[in-house]
This record gives C-alpha cells, sequence and structure tokens, in this order.
C-alpha cells in the first residue's frame, strides 16, 4: 500500500496548459474519486502518475519515492482501462496471468494468485473463456482481476464503467467499492459521473479546466461547495442559481427579497451592493413552508419529468430558473404558477464575479 502525493503537478502540449500546479495528497487505504467534465484533464492526471503521461512540471511520489524518471513497469501500479483492453486471443486466465509470467513468477505461484483473483471476483467459471463470451460487467471483472492479481501499491481506474449499462453500473461500482474496502489498496478512480464519485469515495476531488476546486468527502463538498460550478457540477438535480445583489443583509433578485440565514449574514456584511448568485438545491424548495423559516414565491411550471417515486419540475422564477422535487400525486400541470417555499437556512451564496463560495 502507499501514499501518492502530487506537488504542482503540470502538463502542457506546447502553449496549451491541460493541467495546473495541481496539489493533491492522497493518503494510504484511501479511495480517491477524480471527478470533472470531459476535458478537466484528469484522465491525463491518472496517466502522469501511471507512467504513461510524461510531466511537464512538479513531482509525483508514490511512497516514499518521486517517481517522475520511473518506468511504468516500475511504479508498482495496476491500471484498468475503459476500454476493458483484453487480449481477445487469450482465455480470461491467460489474460489475468500474463502480468505474471511478464515478471517471471513461478507456476504454482501463478495459479494461486490467479485463483484467489478469480474467487474474489466470482469468474472462476469463466477462466477457460474467451474475452467474446462474455457479458461487458464479465470483461470488466476480468479488468479488475488482472489489476488485482499483482497486488501493487495503487490501483488505477480509468472510467471502468463506462461502457456498461444503467443497472450494470450500479452493481459494478458496488462490487468495486466493496473490493476496495477488503483489499485496503490505495485506489484512484476517474469518472465524469458525479454520481459514481458520491457513492464510492472516501474524498472526491473536483477539477475544471485542468484546476482543481475542491477536494473533501461527498457530503462536504455537497454540502459546502467551494464554488458555483463545484456547485451545479455536484448534485442531481444541480443547484439552483438565482443572480441578485446583496443589500442589508439580504440578495435582491429582482423584485424578490431574500433574507440571509445568520450564518451568511456576518460574511455577506462588507460586500453590500456586490452582484452575487444565491444558491439553493432542489430538495430545499418546499411544497410547504412548515416550522422552517421559508420565503413563499410563485414560480412558472415549464417542464415535469416523472421518475417513479418523485417527481422533477422545471420551473421558471423571474430570469431565473428553478428545480425541484415534488410529490408524484401533486405534480403541478406545465403552463401553470406553483406556489413553493425557499428554505432561507439553507442558502448558499456565491461572488459573481468570482464565483467563489461567500462564508
Amino acid at each position: 500500500m502507499a501514499r501518492v502525493r502530487l506537488s504542482s503537478l503540470q502538463k502542457r502540449f506546447g502553449e496549451v496548459s491541460i493541467i495546473e500546479h495541481l496539489d493533491l495528497d492522497i493518503v494510504d487505504h484511501e479511495f480517491m474519486v477524480l471527478v470533472g467534465p470531459s476535458g478537466c484533464g484528469k484522465s491525463t492526471v491518472l496517466r502522469m502518475i501511471a507512467g504513461l503521461e510524461g510531466i511537464s512540471g512538479g513531482s509525483i511520489s508514490i511512497g516514499d519515492r518521486v517517481v517522475n524518471d520511473v518506468a511504468p513497469k516500475d511504479r508498482d501500479v495496476a491500471m484498468v482501462f475503459q476500454s476493458y483492453a483484453l487480449y481477445p486471443h487469450m482465455t480470461v486466465r491467460q489474460n489475468i496471468e500474463f502480468g505474471l509470467k511478464i515478471r517471471k513468477l513461478g507456476h504454482q505461484e501463478i495459479d494461486r494468485l490467479v485463483a484467489e483473483a478469480a474467487a474474489v471476483l466470482g469468474i472462476q467459471a469463466l477462466l477457460d473463456r474467451k474475452p467474446r463470451q462474455l457479458s461487458g460487467g464479465q470483461r470488466q471483472r476480468v479488468a479488475v482481476g488482472r489489476a488485482i492479481v499483482r497486488q501493487p501499491a495503487v490501483f488505477l481506474f480509468d472510467e471502468p464503467l463506462s461502457n456498461l449499462d444503467a443497472k450494470l453500473r450500479v452493481q459494478m461500482r458496488a462490487e468495486i467499492k466493496k473490493l476496495q474496502a477488503r483489499l485496503g489498496t490505495t485506489s484512484i478512480y476517474v469518472t465524469h459521473d458525479q454520481v459514481e464519485a458520491m457513492t464510492m469515495g472516501t474524498r472526491i476531488c473536483v477539477l475544471n479546466k485542468g484546476i482543481l476546486q475542491q477536494v473533501g468527502s461527498p457530503l462536504e463538498v455537497y454540502e459546502r461547495p467551494a464554488s458555483a460550478f463545484v456547485a451545479q457540477f455536484i448534485g442531481t438535480p444541480p443547484m439552483n442559481f438565482l443572480r441578485g445583489t446583496l443589500t442589508n443583509g439580504a440578495v435582491a433578485v429582482g423584485s424578490l427579497v431574500l433574507p440571509l440565514p445568520p450564518a451568511l449574514r456576518e460574511s455577506a456584511a462588507s460586500r453590500s451592493g456586490r452582484r452575487v448568485i444565491a444558491g439553493i438545491r432542489p430538495e430545499h424548495v418546499l411544497s410547504e413552508g412548515g416550522s422552517r423559516r421559508t420565503l413563499p414565491v410563485e414560480a412558472s411550471v415549464e417542464i415535469v419529468e416523472t421518475l417513479g417515486n418523485e417527481i422533477v419540475v422545471h420551473a421558471r422564477l423571474g430570469e431565473d430558473a428553478l428545480v425541484y422535487q415534488e410529490d408524484p400525486h401533486r405534480a403541478p400541470a406545465p403552463g401553470t404558477t406553483a406556489k413553493v417555499h425557499l428554505d432561507l437556512d439553507r442558502l448558499h451564496l456565491f461572488d459573481a464575479e468570482t464565483e467563489l463560495r461567500i462564508a
């Protein structure tokens, strides 16, 4: 097992910067998820850790060793690719044991390690099949088996579930998380799917345009997003944004005035007159005010999405979109006006210019 440290890591292609001064400390046994939109640089970071991509600056340490100039085969990492990357002419057993034979392990040791990996993944009955005889989920298990059989210090997963259907993705992400907990191997997992990031990671690292946005536990990132980007990227449906101006401990959004909760009022006191973004998550747009400190508003309903156990209502509040969840038996009709209540104690506040959290 090993700690992975990225210090001022940079990657450039000519004048184009892909990763800009990335500092990240991944502790031993941790399951770290790198998440962000396509093109944010997360797979490039993984490939640099693996040694498959050169670095333009900074350093990468695995354990107590700086590995900038160490060959991929000597970094003690194992990578699981999005495309499975199985040899089609080899059986499952041959695919899993291939790396062990390259390392010239004895036959008995290879058989033992393959049998252990197959038992962990439940693929004992598949060992004599070729990849073309396997389903997508089975192929992914084989790819994972090929990685764990090497007993590396670090596992690297590059969007391994992207080629699977929705139901199988849910099943496989649970299996990978249980496997990592069982083996205790330091793992770095790349995905663009924020649901995967939230459900799998011990901590998640949010990237955008090669720049680190926030690192923290899933709940920390969800409840206290460091920027407007993180607030909208993490969460389904994403956070609602209401753009306005700070004035007298409130945010004026057109004719609507949102009183700030005490926790935000103090931070916003010196910013009166500044343009800001007030954020509120869909689950904090309530049908009824109840005993909470809420503000009733009227929203124009545009679209209603039925999900079975709930509906998602897409509406407009003045010039801003307002998305919220509702009981399926209380669905408002498109084209009507719905009265909802904004939970004022759950407001988030971001500077409109920098888009950083005000707290």
